[in-house]
């Protein structure tokens, strides 16, 4: 039995490497929703996972991905922190790994769910009042991010998303791969986990610019 269970592991981790080596199986029904599988729409958005960032709520998403998720603000003491639908792992095609959605939640009105809540799972994560489930489910994803459970690397991202147009090294450890027609950051770290992150188009020029000058502020290479 402890040998068919490792057997198992083994073909889905080759099976999972194939996929993002490029050598896709063959089928009568091509897979879709994959990670590099992102949708440019008329107006300039993007969908992937058949979310539009900025315009699915969170209701939709959840019809899309199912309620096996885990909803908290997380926030540290004295920072307002952000709304986020955590999946701790979910399946795209045979890609699998960790997901989080960033809900877009005005601070004000954050700010008073914070206050409503209560503290669970530590001293940075609120869970909602029951009475605000409803505006969560209303708000829009602002942000997808994927943690893909193997790692990536540069040569493997350049062959199933294309070139970046842009590349930031913000350390020895993280690099920015950018592509910001598909609203797309993937980070590549030396010493953890890769990071797909998707945002809408439109805002892609404010988070480059965060990125550079986080790069500034680190002061002489």
């Amino acid at each position: 039995m402890k040998y068919f269970i490792a057997l198992l592991i083994v073909i889905l981790v080759v099976v999972s490497l194939m996929f993002f080596n490029g050598e896709e199986q063959h089928s009568d029904e091509p897979l879709t929703g994959l990670p590099w599988q992102i949708d440019i729409l008329p107006d300039g958005d993007t969908r992937v996972f058949g979310i539009t960032p900025g315009r699915t709520t969170f209701g939709e998403a959840i019809e899309l991905l199912g309620k096996d998720l885990d909803l908290a603000i997380i926030a540290a003491p004295h920072e307002t922190g952000a709304l986020e639908a955590y999946y701790s792992q979910h399946s795209f095609g045979p890609i699998t790994g960790k997901l989080i959605l960033v809900l877009d939640i005005a601070p004000d009105m954050l700010s008073d769910m914070r206050k409503r809540g209560y503290q669970d799972g530590g001293t940075r994560r609120y869970r909602l009042h029951p009475d605000d489930l409803p505006a969560a489910y209303r708000a829009p994803v602002r942000i997808i991010t994927f943690l893909p459970s193997f790692n990536l690397d540069e040569e493997i991202v350049q062959a199933r998303f294309g070139t970046p147009a842009e590349i930031i090294q913000l350390n020895e450890q993280e690099k920015h791969l950018l592509y910001p027609d598909k609203g797309l950051d993937i980070i590549l770290n030396a010493e953890g986990k890769e990071v797909l992150q998707y945002l809408p188009p439109g805002e892609f020029s404010t988070h480059r610019t965060q990125l550079q000058q986080r790069n500034n502020n680190r002061g002489p290479h």
